[in-house]
């Protein structure tokens, strides 16, 4: 390499150094005096969840942890849903016998697409914007399982929903190079006309549980 062609390279990425230090001191000097933390007690929390749920048209439900599989069995039967979609690793002791629950054990989306609804857990919830998140783990399954059935049953634990979005995205920068979903309320949008229609990008109905020690 030529020394003219160094010395041009060394400058440009001088110049860049630079502007990075310069963009790094900007940033830490951005004023953040909004909440960045939980300040709530957990039952103040958990109803503005529940609030936030309930205005996107999601139904809420609350149970004890050794109420999980009752709760389940009761949320399928008010959707009168039998055959039902679940994770490899969603614990088998929610699941009551009397539905068919099939387990996503590399299923395509066409069979996927046939299913009744998933039911499944998930990372945590942000109660200010009535967010779940979803890291896909083997209790909340890939993707496409909550994304293309019709009806989605999320089993969210009380200890794990946090307050305030900062919160979430430090949680959020724990999960590596994860997949992360967020959902709030059934999949819905709009056209120009400003007509609602649900179920165009995921499911067209949710319910949760909200499992509380």
């Amino acid at each position: 390499m030529s020394t003219a062609k160094q010395e041009i390279l060394e400058r440009i990425r001088g110049a860049l150094r630079d502007v990075e230090s310069s963009r790094a001191d900007e940033y830490a000097a951005i004023p953040r005096a909004y909440v960045q933390s939980t300040s709530d007690a957990l039952d103040q929390r958990l109803g503005l969840l529940t609030d936030r749920l309930h205005d996107y048209d999601a139904t809420v439900y609350r149970c004890a942890p050794t109420d999980i599989q009752r709760t389940i069995g009761e949320a399928l039967i008010a959707r009168e849903k039998e055959r039902i979609l679940v994770p490899v690793g969603l614990p088998g002791e929610w699941l009551p016998p009397s539905f068919d629950f099939v387990v996503d054990r590399g299923l395509t989306y066409e069979e996927i697409n046939v299913m009744e609804g998933v039911v499944t857990g998930s990372a945590f919830a942000i109660a200010f914007t009535g967010t779940i998140v979803l890291r896909h783990s083997a209790e909340e399954g890939r993707r496409a399982l909550t994304l293309i059935p019709d009806y989605h049953l999320c089993v969210v634990q009380a200890r794990d929903v946090v307050q305030t979005v900062p919160e979430a995205i430090r949680k959020m920068a724990l999960f590596g190079a994860s997949p992360v979903t967020t959902v709030a309320g059934p999949s819905a949008t709009a056209d120009i006309e400003m007509t609602r229609i649900k179920g165009v990008h995921g499911p067209r109905t949710l319910d949760v549980i909200l499992v509380v020690d």
